[in-house]
């Protein structure tokens, strides 16, 4: 798929190992005006061009390297079942453990050894080497002829040799007698070589490395099945209004302004705006959240998120490649597609480490032959340093994590942009807070009612909470949603006025209710009390909004309206203090308010009185301090700082741009999403660098022991393989990562 910025996504086919990826990287990048990054977990190369080149171009120079290079196709409705990529893989497989086990045992139990048992093992063991271990030789001879070695050169080169000494010893040498006995050593024997056949040797190392790919393939297909799920969570088709009448359509034909039905249990099509009706969305497959949200006529919903009440008339606002369903799996595999820093460093090790490796095969086979041993122990020396030492794991130590990990998130509704943010949540020690929209809901509540002497709470809400229902100004309607939930149903109004700049009037019961400023009562001779009054004035010293009420020619009561805080904000900072974070309130509101939400929620450092251009000073000044500083936003004049910020969160539920400045998008609105977004990001890291360790010990650890001739060919290959497949299944074990609270409040 190609974007207007020149920028490219090729499918890479061929590949079988981490210098394959870094051999096509490097030929992409030699062009002029292109830049590629080349995944070898996710088989794709990400790539920038400038003006003149063309994917053709691009193509062609992958061709030109000895790989297939494709531009992907969109998934189609109702196609043809998937190809099972595996089974070839899994036939030979299959193939040389029937034909491989038998070679292995005759070779390592002598007692087994019967008369020209050499000659079945030669039988049982050609298709292995030939028929089984033919991708490797075809990837070798490939690479040859472009100049290349892969690891594939080694394990081809390591099988055949091992063939062909056989060969050697049973035609020309003394291993093809009748009666001929060889015993089995974890350490190669010190024979004159001509008697000795390593065919158990050849068959082994071909099923173990087999093995080994079908496992990691497995595992790889496992590994990406997050995104999957997530591109197959849209609906498939829709019921669309025309005139009246609804039509059924694929969901990828439904445009911008087209209406469409949505009945209960059924999934939206796409994201839009409630025209009629009302329900409870479910939408824990994007968000996690595990309890539906109310919504009505005028409210956005999401595409691929499920009506689970009443039925909705929905009118389409993005469509395709728009939605944040489509933007979510775009984010999701952006990040698989990249590198981390540390994978830089593997990939370069890589590159130069398959021909080092066989400069020190040679090296082995010439210090043991110029040091007057056996041809054979020369031999099984330089095949176990081949094979022991293809570095497969370290290509697949941070592509794995990184693709569970990501995918892990994108389920808990955490996106991670790339696998550098991953190296900057290991660094962070500081987290500034947007207040409103961030620690606070952003959306006024009712969270008080002073009453003046005798007066009754149900009755002032019952009265005020009507007239305020008429009006559409947001502390009006705070106050309106504060009595429903409260009373119930509101009464309706007579003769409703709105007084510009002071409040309402109207009817209410044979009621004349007055709902605003104190000077509005005034003016009809209505006076506060001076208990109420001074109530009021301390209400409006904490940051809330305070409005009277009267009727009847009295005043009766103050309301006060404020932004809440979420209730999870105090757990979500009890959090964030646990993984070691300084958490700082950063607010444009008074001094007075920012201290109130902070101390409410566990927070000692507030920055108040901010102006929205001033938020990225105080990032800066942080910064200036030696502190990395992670900043959680959501509004617009929030980008900046979170751009500014070493790390920057941004909430789902703000805005785009927000969310376009940030590393991490947390889709709920619950902070303690943020908690859970720095320990799931440190957790891979960790992975990630577990993973590298222990590949490169491994190669460390065993080159030394196969150059020493302390190494069994065969047990090298069984251990090479293992390597692979230990490193996948480390990266597998964040599909278990959960969550520090279960969000479901």
């Amino acid at each position: 798929m190609t974007t207007p910025d020149n920028s490219v996504e090729l499918l890479i086919g061929g590949m079988t190992c981490a210098s394959c990826a870094n051999r096509v990287e490097k030929k992409l990048n030699r062009m002029d005006g292109v830049t590629a990054t080349v995944n070898y977990a996710t088989e794709k190369a990400k790539v920038t061009f400038a003006e003149g080149i063309s994917t053709e171009d691009l193509v062609a120079t992958v061709e030109a390297t000895g790989y297939s290079a494709s531009l992907p196709t969109p998934p189609v409705a109702d196609g043809p079942e998937p190809v099972d990529e595996l089974r070839p893989l899994r036939e030979r497989l299959i193939a040389s453990i029937a034909l491989a086990v038998p070679v292995i045992a005759l070779g390592m139990i002598p007692a087994l050894q019967f008369d020209f048992w050499q000659w079945a093992s030669l039988t049982l063991a050609a298709p292995v080497v030939t028929w089984a271990a033919w991708p490797f030789h075809k990837a070798a001879w490939t690479n040859l002829r472009h100049g290349a070695a892969t690891m594939d050169t080694l394990i081809s080169v390591g099988v055949l040799s091992s063939f062909v000494w056989s060969l050697y010893a049973l035609f020309l040498g003394e291993a093809g007698a009748p009666g001929m006995k060889m015993p089995f050593t974890l350490i190669p024997s010190r024979g004159s070589g001509a008697e000795e056949i390593y065919l158990e040797v050849a068959a082994g190392v071909t099923t173990f490395i087999l093995a080994g790919r079908y496992f990691e393939a497995r595992a790889k297909r496992q590994s990406g099945a997050a995104l999957k799920a997530l591109l197959e969570l849209g609906a498939k088709d829709v019921a669309v209004l025309r005139d009246g009448a609804e039509f059924r359509i694929p969901a990828d034909q439904l445009a911008v302004g087209n209406e469409f039905v949505v009945r209960p249990g059924e999934k939206i099509a796409t994201d839009g705006v409630i025209v009629t009706g009302s329900s409870a969305v479910d939408a824990s497959m994007l968000t996690g959240e595990s309890v539906p949200v109310e919504v009505g006529e005028g409210d956005a919903v999401v595409g691929a998120t499920v009506n689970a009440g009443g039925r909705l008339v929905v009118r389409a606002t993005r469509v395709g490649s728009d939605t944040q369903l489509a933007q979510m799996a775009r984010l999701v595999e952006d990040a698989q597609n990249g590198k981390a820093a540390v994978q830089r460093l593997a990939d370069r090790v890589s590159g130069i480490f398959v021909p080092i490796v066989i400069g020190l095969s040679l090296a082995t086979l010439g210090f043991w032959l110029g040091n007057g041993s056996p041809t054979e122990v020369a031999f099984t020396a330089a095949v176990a340093v081949l094979i022991i030492a293809c570095p497969c794991a370290l290509g697949l130590a941070t592509p794995t994590a990184l693709m569970v990990g990501t995918g892990r998130g994108a389920q808990l509704g955490i996106l991670i942009k790339g696998p550098e943010v991953l190296e900057s949540t290991h660094r962070v020690d500081t987290v500034v807070l947007d207040k409103t929209g961030t620690v606070t809901t952003g959306r006024m509540a009712l969270v008080d009612v002073l009453l003046a002497e005798g007066e009754e709470r149900a009755e002032v809400l019952r009265l005020a909470g009507a007239l305020e229902h008429s009006s559409e100004h947001p502390i009006a309607q705070a106050i309106a949603r504060g009595a429903a939930d409260e009373v119930g149903k509101l009464a309706a109004v007579e003769d409703f006025g709105n007084v510009e700049g002071l409040g309402v009037q109207g009817i209410v019961d044979g009621h004349a209710v007055l709902v605003g400023r104190t000077r509005l009562l005034e003016e009809w001779s209505q006076h506060l009390p001076a208990g109420l009054a001074h109530a009021k004035e301390h209400a409006e010293a904490e940051g809330s909004t305070a409005v009277a009420v009267g009727w009847d020619g009295k005043a009766r009561a103050v309301l006060v309206v404020a932004d809440t805080v979420k209730p999870s904000s105090a757990e979500a900072i009890r959090q964030l203090k646990a993984l070691g974070l300084r958490p700082v309130l950063l607010t444009g509101d008074n001094e007075a308010v920012a201290q109130k939400v902070a101390a409410e929620v566990g927070i000692d450092e507030v920055i108040a009185e901010v102006l929205p251009a001033g938020k990225v000073d105080v990032v800066k000044k942080l910064q200036s301090e030696g502190r990395s500083v992670a900043m959680v936003g959501d509004g617009v004049n929030d980008a900046a700082a979170l751009a500014q910020a070493d790390l920057g969160l941004s909430m789902g539920t703000g805005t785009d741009v927000a969310i376009e400045a940030s590393d991490l998008t947390l889709v709920r609105g619950d902070l303690r999403s943020a908690a859970d977004a720095i320990r799931l990001s440190r957790t891979t890291l960790r992975t990630i660098k577990g993973n590298l360790f222990w590949a490169f010990a491994y190669n460390v650890a065993g080159l030394p022991l196969a150059a020493a001739g302390l190494l069994n060919p065969m047990l090298a290959g069984a251990a090479m393989a293992f390597s692979s497949v230990f490193v996948v299944t480390n990266s597998l074990r964040l599909r278990r990562f959960q969550p520090l609270t279960t969000h479901d409040r």
